[in-house]
């Protein structure tokens, strides 16, 4: 007597086209951050105050150089 299992085969080479997208999204929303904010983001909450403060810029301020963005 003999048993056979059915085996299933599972593609792991196919990657979900919304993982892929969501990437990218956080991609482009850092190099935006990174390169080009000036106090825009957080205006949305703290209003012209942020402009002057430029919270982001001066926390990825090392960040902006290393990566090629002229800041000043």
């Amino acid at each position: 007597m003999s048993l056979y299992l059915d085996q299933k085969v599972i593609q792991k080479d196919r990657i979900p086209k919304m993982s892929i997208a969501i990437l990218a999204i956080i991609a482009i929303f850092s190099i935006y951050v990174v390169g080009y904010d000036q106090g825009q983001l957080f205006s949305l909450v703290q209003g012209t105050e942020a402009f002057d403060t430029m919270w982001l810029h001066e926390f990825t301020h090392d960040i902006r150089h290393a990566s090629g963005f002229p800041c000043h």
